[in-house]
Formats: C-alpha cells, structure tokens, sequence
C-alpha cells in the first residue's frame, strides 16, 4: 500500500488488515454494547498504556455513561519484537476500585500475559466486576484461557502496527492497522 502520507515515514513492510472505516465502525459498536450493559453503573475504564491511546480514546467517545479513565503502564516488549519473560507495570490507578466495574482496554491481547497478571494485581482491590475490552484479539498466541467479553476483531498471530500498536515504538500514528511482513 502506498500514499503520500506514507512515504513520508519510513515504514516496515506491512500488509493492510483493517482500514480506518472498519475499526471506526466496530469501535461504535463496542461503545454501544458497553453502553447498554453498564446502564446502571458508573464503569472505571483502565487503558494498558501505550498500546491502548487511540483505541481508548475512541472507544471511549461511543460510551454513552458516566466513565473514569485510568492508566496503566505495561511493557512485555521492552527491546522490539521480541517478547521479554515478565511483564513490568508503571502507574498503578489511582482511583479507588473496590466494588467498582472495572474495564481493562488493551489494544491487543496477545499471548495474554499482561492482562493475566493486570486481572491478578486488580482483584486484590476487590472490584465487583472485571472485563477485558481490546480491539485486536490473537487468540491461536495466548498461554492462558482469557474470557474476552468485549473484542473488536479477531486475528491470526501476525505482528500488528498501526492505530496505536507498535514495532519499536514506532507507527502507533498510523490510521489503520496492518500486519508487518518478516522481510528476513
């Protein structure tokens, strides 16, 4: 796929997944979905920094309730594509969340790592329900059963860039997501 725009930024090779149109359509439908199952209650959204930016940022916008927003940091990728064997977590939230409805929003779940150990961490406040929210699922990657109540799509074990998700910190600004190709 080539653009202006793209040329400009020196990118890796990717294939097209998901374009901006199809992410901004299911995005709304996960916000309406939210929406009618949290009515009655006032919901603290945690977004697992940095992956989650653009996806919480939208999602959130199509929530149509009284929501908090809190952030993690969460790092499994600390030196590019290769995954590191303990997930580190920075900012721990800062709202109370005992019998709370927390949503943890990740941008993706892959071997579901960090939001095993994030689920584990959080129960010890004692919130009165936990659901995991994500836009891209990658459920042939993961080490442990996840219940993934709310999910945008569904892929393969592809590497994902784009819409906030990274390859060494970089093309999180890229409006689409798309599937980096292992030129090696």
């Amino acid at each position: 796929m080539k653009s202006r725009n793209l040329n400009s930024i020196d990118c890796k090779p990717f294939e097209l997944l998901l374009d901006q149109k199809t992410i901004a359509r299911r995005v709304v439908e996960l916000g309406k979905q939210i929406t009618h199952d949290y009515h009655d209650k006032n919901p603290v959204m945690i977004g697992v920094l940095k992956g989650c930016i653009v996806f919480v940022a939208d999602l959130m916008r199509h929530i149509k309730l009284p929501l908090e927003l809190e952030f993690v940091a969460a790092a499994s990728y600390r030196k590019g594509a290769k995954r590191e064997q303990q997930v580190e977590f920075g900012g721990p939230a800062h709202i109370a969340l005992k019998d709370r409805n927390i949503l943890i929003t990740e941008g993706v779940v892959d071997t579901g790592r960090t939001v095993t150990t994030l689920l584990k961490q959080l129960a010890k406040e004692e919130p009165a329900s936990m659901e995991i929210v994500t836009l891209i699922d990658k459920p042939a990657s993961h080490r442990t059963k996840l219940n993934i109540k709310y999910k945008g799509f569904t892929v393969g074990n592809e590497f994902v860039i784009g819409y906030g998700l990274d390859n060494t910190q970089k093309y999180r600004n890229l409006p689409f997501i798309g599937s980096v190709i292992d030129s090696e």
